[in-house]
């Protein structure tokens, strides 16, 4: 249930509504709106109970009932746009935010080459996976510590935030000490003990949508960390699994809109997983932010032939750089800015 308080509420008026729905065993959020007060009522239960044991408190305006799965997440918890903050960078705002890197932290050389051209080409924050959880066991699983303890170099010497995932629900305060943005991959989005933990946390994260996951779950997903008391989510679409195979994943653009629509949180896109090849990611990335999406999470390389991990889909830092300067024109002409 989401209980509206009215203008002007009081403290008194607020707590009697807490409590209340404390004594019956519910859960509770609270968002400090603008101009009026939103308490959301959680549990399993609240669709057995009447809203009249909640509209008859003083100082309430309404309630009403979300039949989504998803709560917090819902536009119906908060009408208006959540801001994500990181080092004075407002993501959800005009601004298209642009985070780029290599898909793994391969060594310092790699990663400080990287850093150096993506932050002179304006992405505003570095990415880089130390931990890399592969299909295959045989596969380079990252650098893990070596890899985070890189980044952070990376981030002093350049001055720019990272981002990195976190795979493993025991490592989020390790990995939180070194970056700025946790990220939860595509096949994490439903590892509810890591969402716990990094909702926990408090740091800025990342949310990928699962590949063969709907819109619904997805930001079901996120409802976990937002209840944690976790404000500061990004949703990432990376494109899911359909029968087609001419690029790697198929990017729902659709899903921008949607959840523009039915959610307060931002949402940004990653072009490089979506494409599977470097040659597709310019136009995915334009069309994404053409379609509203609020950044992107684009994989750049020094030397693509080289790398590790994903080198097909990673643009060289001269594809980035021009494709940095293509994107500007057309977020100005959706009244965006890079």
């Amino acid at each position: 249930m989401i209980v509206e308080m009215t203008t002007g509420a009081t403290p008194e008026e607020i707590d009697g509504v807490v409590q209340r729905a404390k004594s019956l065993g519910l859960n509770i959020q609270l968002n400090f709106g603008t101009d009026r007060m939103v308490v959301a009522i959680l549990g399993s239960n609240t669709g057995q109970l009447s809203t009249d044991i909640f509209a008859v408190f003083p100082g309430v305006a309404s309630v009403t009932r979300v039949m989504k799965p998803y709560k917090l997440a819902s536009r119906e918890f908060k009408a208006e746009d959540s801001l994500v903050f990181i080092d004075g960078i407002e993501i959800g705002g005009r601004r298209i935010v642009v985070m780029a890197g290599p898909c793994a932290v391969e060594s310092e050389e790699q990663l400080m080459e990287a850093a150096k051209a993506v932050k002179e080409s304006g992405a505003s924050v570095l990415r880089g996976g130390a931990f890399k959880p592969r299909t295959s066991p045989f596969s380079f699983q990252g650098l893990e510590k070596a890899g985070l303890e890189l980044l952070a170099q990376a981030k002093e010497h350049f001055g720019i935030p990272v981002i990195t995932e976190v795979v493993d629900p025991h490592d989020v305060n390790l990995v939180a000490k070194f970056v700025d943005i946790l990220q939860v991959g595509s096949r994490n989005m439903q590892n509810f003990a890591l969402l716990i933990n990094v909702g926990k946390s408090n740091s800025p994260v990342v949310l990928k949508r699962g590949f063969s996951c709907t819109i619904t779950e997805w930001l079901t997903a996120a409802d976990y960390l937002l209840a944690e008391g976790n404000n500061q989510v990004i949703l990432c679409e990376r494109g899911i699994r359909t029968f087609e195979d001419s690029t790697r994943f198929s990017l729902d653009i659709s899903s921008i809109p949607v959840i523009k629509r039915n959610s307060h949180l931002p949402v940004i896109v990653d072009p490089s997983h979506a494409a599977g090849h470097y040659s597709l990611v310019p136009a995915i990335a334009k069309a994404a932010v053409a379609a509203g999406a609020d950044g992107l999470l684009i994989e750049v390389h020094p030397n693509p032939k080289e790398a590790l991990v994903d080198g097909l889909q990673s643009l060289t830092p001269s594809a980035f750089a021009r494709l940095m300067e293509e994107l500007r024109p057309i977020a100005k002409s959706v009244g965006r800015h890079m």
